[in-house]
């Protein structure tokens, strides 16, 4: 009698979502900007194509110039309409791409950790029934990047779900010296979490700070906070650009 052959467990499909926009108020064309011989996106692109587990990478834009740039580097691009968030750009490509969750992978993160993306996308598969995100972060120990209000910093309860998210520095240090956590531009969702992204109001706070996982927060939704090891630096302004210049010439040094 032949052996019966045991249920095939189905391969499950992440993607990696790399939203950009021309129009960014503080550095307007931050895309296209030039780090080392190549765009900002061409750098981030090649960050999520070295995770181990992402089973594609596409760039999402309403930007015929970030298109055209994606299209003469060989990668792969979808065409979106006007969105407030990046998060809600990745939600309309959801739409048409399917897979079993997506990451939000910054466009501005040239020097996202690989293994960091690989994380996220392993937590993923063991979020909890009433847990929607996965966002990663890393400890700061820099003091002026806790004073940046370009760096978005989150507290964290005992199980590691996002409190509060803040450009300011939080906590305040009355008491003990606190850690301050440092939000990075790495989010994983599954589709549903999308469709409910795009469906909930913006609350006072996402409109106040400018943190598009407060709109999950502010509406009781747990997001998951996961600890990376990550050491590069956004690119939020062309200062930030001069001192990733510096920052790749070093790596490539070593």
């Amino acid at each position: 009698m032949a052996a019966t052959a045991s249920p095939r467990t189905p391969a499950r499909r992440h993607i990696a979502v790399i939203p950009c926009r021309w129009g960014a108020s503080r550095f307007p064309g931050k895309p296209l900007a030039q780090l080392g011989n190549k765009p900002l996106v061409w750098h981030v692109h090649q960050r999520c194509k070295e995770a181990q587990r992402l089973d594609g990478v596409v760039v999402a834009t309403d930007d015929e110039r970030i298109e055209e740039a994606c299209r003469e580097l060989g990668i792969e691009c979808m065409r979106t309409g006007d969105h407030p968030t990046g998060t809600d750009r990745v939600a309309e490509c959801a739409q048409r791409l399917h897979a079993d969750a997506y990451i939000n992978v910054q466009g501005d993160e040239p020097f996202i950790s690989p293994a960091a993306i690989d994380a996220v996308s392993e937590a993923l598969e063991h979020l909890a029934p009433d847990t929607l995100a996965v966002n990663a972060y890393t400890e700061l120990k820099d003091a002026d990047a806790v004073l940046d209000h370009n760096v978005v910093k989150v507290v964290v309860d005992a199980d590691r779900n996002a409190l509060m998210f803040s450009r300011q520095p939080i906590p305040y240090p009355r008491g003990d010296r606190p850690r301050y956590l440092r939000q990075l531009g790495l989010y994983g969702l599954t589709g549903t979490a999308l469709r409910l992204f795009r469906q909930l109001p913006h609350g006072p706070l996402e409109r106040t700070e400018g943190v598009e996982m407060l709109r999950f927060v502010e509406h009781g939704h747990r997001v998951q906070m996961l600890s990376v090891v990550d050491d590069g630096l956004a690119v939020d302004t062309p200062e930030d650009l001069a001192r990733a210049s510096r920052f790749l010439r070093s790596r490539q040094l070593r």
